[in-house]
């Protein structure tokens, strides 16, 4: 009985060595193929440093006004008898837009009128008569102070019948109105807006620290929004005094509005255009990572250990202005550097790099930002190393992963979840599951290793 015993202990104490063993051998072999396997180069576009011409600009937000606009109202009150437009119609000035009911005025007008034609013909008669000799000066006097009297009482009576009628002070663009017709309306009723949409304003203010930059002339861009500032206009008027509240001083720029583009009230972005620098290193701002230790920049270097291979090495950089999707670079790097400007969450320095331009993002040079990790391409092989073109399924919590043959989709399980197979149950008792090779041996290799 123990003869058996020990026998027992013997043989269960060579299953255990056994199995101890081919574990370590198991784990020894997956550590000499990630120490020996070299990591896959990182498809990435790059941009050649070089002096370039830098046009400099003051970038702040402003508000468009009308060079001339005006809110309509009438001088009397009265009830709207004809309405002379409609919303958003083209008027030209001294177009009769509103008028009141003048029934009245224009009786008055017309008495006023008929008394002075009698005058006018009264002062004739007196004037033939005195040139006969038959009337005195006295009442020569008298018919020409009637009909002088009478010319002014039809002037005021036309004054009086223009209270009644609003007409347009200049050409426009007219909102909205505001009544209808029977409408009562009394001074200062607003009737509708009207306002010059061919050249407009553009108020805006600078800091004082660029007040010195300003100059009567400079050309302006502006436009809605940052990147689409289409419209180009000068400097009119810079406020000779600055706010000692906020210490900003006002600028108004005048811009033709093309196409009406723009119109009053309307919120923009604007940028002064600054004298242009010469030999000025500027790189997009996508290749530019900020992090809490600084600015820093990927660049494109030979490996010391192999001339033909390349890899990123990360350099820190000094930032100075940006315009335009580009950025200054003050110090840190040099003429002919190559700088990664995309994918560069998936770089650290040494890491092998193959450059190329045709998997770089849509950059656009009006000032759109694209992210400084963007990564290059759809089609090229993620992170995790999944193929461009297969599809990554992961099955829910108990499933299990079923390996398919070439050319099928891959599903695998969520994280923390054991992974299965045919032969999980004979894998321990002596084959060792081979790490896959391909775009993804890397992520197979790391679950083999857990398993």
């Amino acid at each position: 009985m123990i003869k058996r015993l020990v026998i027992a202990i013997i043989v269960l104490g060579l299953v255990a060595v056994g199995i101890v063993g081919f574990e370590m051998f198991r784990s020894k072999m997956i550590e000499d193929f990630f120490t020996s396997r070299e990591a896959p180069a990182v498809t990435v576009p790059v941009f050649e440093v070089e002096p370039r011409q830098w046009t400099p600009v003051i970038s702040a937000i402003g508000t468009v006004v009308a060079v001339r606009g005006v809110e309509l109202t009438v001088e009397a009150a009265g009830i709207v008898k004809e309405l002379g437009f409609t919303a958003n119609d083209s008027v030209e000035g001294g177009q009769l837009l509103v008028r009141l009911d003048d029934a009245v005025q224009v009786a008055d007008l017309n008495a006023g009128r008929t008394q002075a034609r009698l005058d006018e013909q009264a002062l004739k008669r007196t004037q033939e008569l005195r040139e006969r000799g038959v009337t005195s000066g006295v009442n020569l006097d008298e018919a020409e102070a009637r009909a002088e009297s009478s010319r002014a009482q039809v002037a005021k009576l036309e004054a009086v019948l223009s209270t009644k009628r609003l007409r347009a002070p200049f050409a426009g663009t007219i909102g909205i109105p505001n009544v209808d017709l029977g409408s009562y309306v009394t001074p200062g009723t607003v009737i509708a807006t009207l306002q010059d949409l061919d050249t407009l304003y553009a108020d805006f203010k600078v800091p004082e620290q660029q007040f010195a930059l300003l100059d009567i002339g400079q050309t302006v861009r502006v436009g809605p929004e940052e990147g689409s500032l289409r419209l180009e206009g000068q400097i009119s008027g810079i406020d000779p005094r600055i706010n000692p509240a906020t210490r900003l001083v006002s600028v108004r720029a005048e811009v033709e509005n093309g196409d009406a583009q723009l119109v009053p009230g309307q919120f923009v972005q604007i940028e002064v255009q600054l004298p242009r620098e010469g030999d000025v290193l500027t790189i997009p701002q996508t290749a530019l990572v900020t992090s809490l230790y600084g600015d820093h920049v990927y660049i494109v270097r030979q490996a010391e250990d192999d001339a033909d291979k390349l890899v990123a090495r990360q350099a820190f950089v000094t930032a100075g202005r940006r315009t335009g999707g580009m950025v200054e670079i003050v110090e840190g790097l040099e003429p002919g550097d190559r700088v990664i400007t995309a994918g560069q969450n998936r770089l650290s320095n040494g890491t092998p790099v193959t450059p190329d331009n045709d998997v770089e993002p849509a950059v656009s040079t009006e000032g759109d930002m694209g992210g400084a990790g963007a990564q290059p391409g759809d089609g090229d092989a993620d992170a995790a190393g999944t193929p461009a073109g297969e599809t990554e399924t992961r099955p829910a919590a108990g499933e299990t992963e079923t390996r398919p043959a070439a050319g099928e989709t891959e599903t695998r399980p969520a994280a923390g979840e054991a992974e299965t197979g045919p032969d999980a149950g004979t894998a321990g008792a002596g084959e060792a599951e081979a790490p896959e090779s391909g775009a993804d041996g890397g992520p197979d290799a790391n679950g083999a290793a857990q398993e």
